[in-house]
């Protein structure tokens, strides 16, 4: 086991390093010029005024050089300072991490609670209405945007109804956002959950057990719930995942003071440091969720511990 726990350290470890190199070259690639950006409306800005931010930003070295000296400031904790504000952009991510966590803990949760449940049902009742409605569901889940939901949300619950607020970081604001990141990722979650307790569902264990008498609630809680949370678990963890670093959208449409409304106003404003250290922390948060999906694995199933 601890051998597995090394291999997965190692390789998130040396996949970091590589998103880091990677966002460097890349954020590069991007038409436009920072400093111009910055200094559209400034009287003051002359060639040899923005010559002069560029040396200071160290935007006139060479794209490999800058890639190696952002690589060594990040490995030592230092993603850089905003063009814009000439703040720590490792402070500013740090005071929007608690929001965007919270948020994301509580979409999780709503999905969880609602997807499991049908998944549940859908794979118990397999071909009856009951597995129709759910599936209906879930890809109508799928299907809808999740800005759009959102915008209904919030003309049904907090414009007609009067029950939430539109925006704000309060413990009621975040009802809304949660809710529709919830109702837009239970349908990944309630079909994973169906497609997984069927396969186990079919097994010759299970049968076995039937046959000897069990009573139905200890067969499908017992001996096919475990070896079917191994699907389950990776659906999960790459959901929430995706919600620390991906629900930039949702974020912005309910004005959420989370790192998704921060990375969406740098990319206005051009702001490599601040574009860059987003993708890292989104990269990190994936490639840590996965490494312990990993390592989750390694107990519930005894065979991936000898990988």
């Amino acid at each position: 086991m601890l051998l597995l726990i090394l291999k997965r350290v190692l390789t998130a470890f040396a996949t970091v390093l590589a998103v880091i190199v990677l966002s460097g070259i890349l954020i590069h690639l991007v038409p436009g010029d920072p400093v111009t950006a910055m200094m559209a409306q400034s009287v003051t800005a002359t060639p040899e005024v923005m010559a002069a931010m560029r040396a200071r930003l160290g935007l006139d070295l060479p794209v490999w050089q800058q890639v190696a000296l952002y690589t060594g400031h990040v490995l030592q904790g230092d993603l850089g300072m905003t063009i814009r504000g000439n703040e720590p952009v490792a402070r500013l991510l740090l005071q929007r991490l608690p929001n965007t966590f919270a948020l994301a803990v509580s979409g999780l949760g709503v999905a969880l609670a609602l997807g499991i449940p049908l998944g549940f049902l859908a794979a118990i009742k397999r071909g009856r209405l009951a597995d129709t409605i759910v599936m209906v569901i879930a890809v109508l889940g799928v299907s809808v945007p999740a800005f759009w939901l959102g915008l209904i949300l919030i003309q049904l619950f907090a414009l007609k109804l009067g029950w939430l607020p539109v925006a704000g970081s309060g413990w009621r604001n975040i009802l809304l956002p949660a809710l529709t990141l919830g109702l837009t990722y239970c349908a990944l979650v309630a079909r994973m959950t169906r497609s997984a307790l069927i396969e186990v569902l079919s097994e010759d264990y299970i049968r076995t057990a039937r046959a000897r008498g069990l009573k139905e609630h200890r067969v499908l809680l017992v001996h096919a719930l475990r070896p079917a949370l191994i699907s389950i678990v990776t659906v999960v963890g790459l959901v929430f995942a995706y919600l620390l670093g991906g629900q930039v959208i949702i974020e912005n449409v309910f004005s959420w003071n989370g790192i998704g409304r921060l990375a969406v106003q740098a990319m206005l404003e051009r702001d490599y440091p601040m574009i860059q250290g987003f993708i890292v922390v989104f990269a990190t948060s994936v490639v840590v969720v996965s490494m312990l999906i990993d390592i989750l694995y390694g107990f519930l199933d005894p065979r991936m511990r000898q990988r």
